[in-house]
């Protein structure tokens, strides 16, 4: 029986803040995965080499975790004062489906790199050397974003001694401005109106089976999040990966609160609608600041961070922490009363520094009070980016 070739299709494999993922340009796909259904879902599937039972994706290009399951499609803007249009898939493992429904802030710091390397931005707004401004337009979650991205002689310049917690060698940083990140569109679709907290307050209390009546701050902002108190579901907050993600029950746990709160966030009509949108909400767990060791071994003294925050990504405990969490995190600490904020002494904040599994990261966010409403303008952030490896991804036709 004779089968047909290999598709060959421009691709590049890059590193984003702690994820990575595979990019390609809108029109480099094949026609029928140029618009969103089925068959763009089937190639970007295959292309990760999901989805694997045995949990390993040997045969494709992802890594098995939420942070290196991700495929990112861009193309030039077809919006005004926007350079590229940018839209995430995040990759299932074990199961046939991408989840659509929100943003990854880590990647998002290797989107301006690769819309400036490929074209997508006008030369006219490319230095010679200095800062390129890269205007995104985030599809998924509607919104924008702002990327510096250092330019040298002309080209996007990664190499340089910016370190992140949770990546290994320093490169360059890249600041990424998430603007207006409170995200609404979701809420407004279910009937739960458009506030950055759906519930109308800044602390809820709902029950949980298994864990009984919980405290919660529910936010839509840079990604719909519920934050916990970890004392509250058994843990202290300085938790690593293999303290849960090898606890079966407990991550059972984790995904029945997490149905629940999409549940009370209006994201969802029904509790088993959550198994078909893994990637949002997420759930987070906060505690006030303790000495820790990382997962590098590096001491992290709680001298050194204003609060600890866990955070849950696609059913297992991140390695380090999701940029879209991220934004979450320092958008719910510049809130008086939530319960991010208590955790990190309460009062008025516009930054704070978390410790998370791989260390710390600090984050901005400047929040207001509109008609009785919270809002933030914007929330800022720094991470790294480079290619890992350009050319052809090829995959199997159907």
């Amino acid at each position: 029986m004779a089968f047909p070739p290999q598709l060959k299709i421009a691709a590049t494999y890059m590193r984003g803040g702690t994820s990575k993922g595979v990019f390609f340009k809108l029109d480099d796909l094949p026609l029928a995965a140029q618009t969103p259904g089925p068959a763009r879902d089937k190639l970007l599937l295959r292309v990760i080499g999901s989805p694997d039972p045995y949990g390993k994706h040997t045969d494709g290009m992802g890594g098995a975790t939420s942070s290196t399951s991700k495929t990112v499609i861009l193309s030039r803007s077809s919006r005004a004062d926007h350079d590229v249009d940018y839209l995430f898939g995040q990759v299932s493992i074990d199961k046939p489906f991408i989840d659509w429904s929100g943003n990854c802030g880590n990647l998002t710091a290797a989107v301006g790199s690769f819309a400036i390397s490929n074209g997508l931005v006008d030369a006219s707004r490319i230095p010679d050397n200095g800062t390129c401004v890269v205007r995104i337009w985030q599809a998924n979650i509607q919104k924008t974003i702002i990327a510096h991205v250092p330019i040298t002689n002309g080209e996007v310049q990664e190499t340089g001694d910016f370190e992140l917690d949770g990546v290994t060698f320093p490169a360059a940083e890249v600041q990424v401005e998430f603007m207006d990140p409170a995200s609404d569109e979701d809420a407004q679709e279910n009937g739960k109106g458009g506030s950055m907290f759906p519930t109308g307050n800044v602390v809820d209390e709902f029950e949980v089976p298994g864990f009984g009546r919980l405290q919660a701050t529910f936010i839509n902002a840079g990604i719909p999040t519920i934050f916990v108190n970890a004392a509250d579901i058994g843990y202290t907050g300085t938790e690593l990966q293999g303290a849960i993600n090898e606890n079966a029950d407990a991550l059972l746990k984790f995904e029945t609160l997490r149905a629940h709160g999409a549940l009370k966030m209006g994201l969802i009509s029904s509790i088993d609608e959550a198994a078909s949108r893994q990637h949002t909400p997420k759930i987070a767990f906060v505690a006030p600041p303790a000495d820790y060791v990382s997962s590098s071994g590096k001491a992290i003294n709680a001298s050194d961070i204003d609060v600890l925050v866990r955070a849950m990504s696609m059913g297992k405990l991140h390695h380090a922490m999701m940029g879209t969490a991220a934004v979450a995190i320092a958008t719910a600490a510049a809130v008086p009363g939530t319960l991010v904020n208590l955790a990190a002494g309460g009062g008025d904040r516009n930054q704070v520094v978390f410790g998370h599994p791989s260390g710390t990261l600090r984050v901005g966010a400047e929040a207001k009070q509109v008609n009785s409403e919270w809002t933030v303008t914007k929330a800022i952030m720094s991470r790294s980016a480079r290619v890992l490896m350009e050319g052809w991804v090829r995959v199997p036709q159907d």
